[in-house]
């Protein structure tokens, strides 16, 4: 959906996700949010009557949906899809971002469990759920790739949790160094996965 399509409620929840990416939960305000997303501050209350909790849980939604989906185009840009492959893709949209606009934007479910898990059951399993959301598609493609069943779930989590990893270092040191090591580093382990039988 393009932003001018999305109404005030998905807009708020899109600028939610994008502030709390490079500020993290406790630095994003709602009054923050509803001047990033031009929408009437008064609708604050109205969309999300359960406040600022409510809106980053809905806002960790979207990203574990968003992180879900883009599992498909990643797929869609290669010729012959291996594990390493889609792994380079998942790394590739960050360094991209890091070559491109610098390094102030991490995972907003990534921030929301640093900022929130501890004090939040609700966000807890927000945050629980978006990375389900993210794995799922992600175990699902290395399956189709033929990597047996029972090892794409957990070669799935191993990719997801490198690559965060990765963006939390990138961050750190400025650099994109962490990314790339990730990808060349897990690439033959996850292509060997492919290739072993049931």
């Amino acid at each position: 959906m393009a932003e001018s399509e999305r109404g005030p409620r998905e807009r708020m929840v899109f600028s939610a996700a994008q502030l709390i990416r490079r500020e993290g939960v406790g630095a994003t305000g709602m009054r923050e949010v509803a001047a990033h997303a031009e929408a009437p501050r008064g609708s604050l209350q109205h969309y999300f009557p359960g406040g600022k909790e409510q809106l980053v849980n809905e806002a960790v939604g979207w990203a574990g949906r968003y992180a879900g989906k883009r599992v498909a185009r990643f797929l869609a840009t290669l010729a012959e899809p291996t594990p390493s492959g889609l792994f380079a893709e998942m790394v590739r949209q960050w360094t991209d971002e890091y070559e491109t606009v610098g390094f102030a934007g991490g995972c907003p479910v990534a921030a929301a469990t640093v900022d929130c898990a501890e004090s939040s059951t609700s966000t807890r399993e927000a945050v629980a759920t978006a990375f389900a959301t993210w794995t799922g598609p992600v175990a699902e493609a290395l399956t189709d790739m033929g990597v047996p069943g029972e090892r794409a779930g957990a070669l799935a989590t191993l990719m997801i949790s490198a690559l965060e990893g990765a963006i939390l270092i990138a961050r750190a040191e400025q650099d994109t160094r962490a990314l790339t090591t990730v990808a060349r580093e897990l690439g033959p382990l996850l292509d060997a996965a492919a290739h072993t039988t049931g």
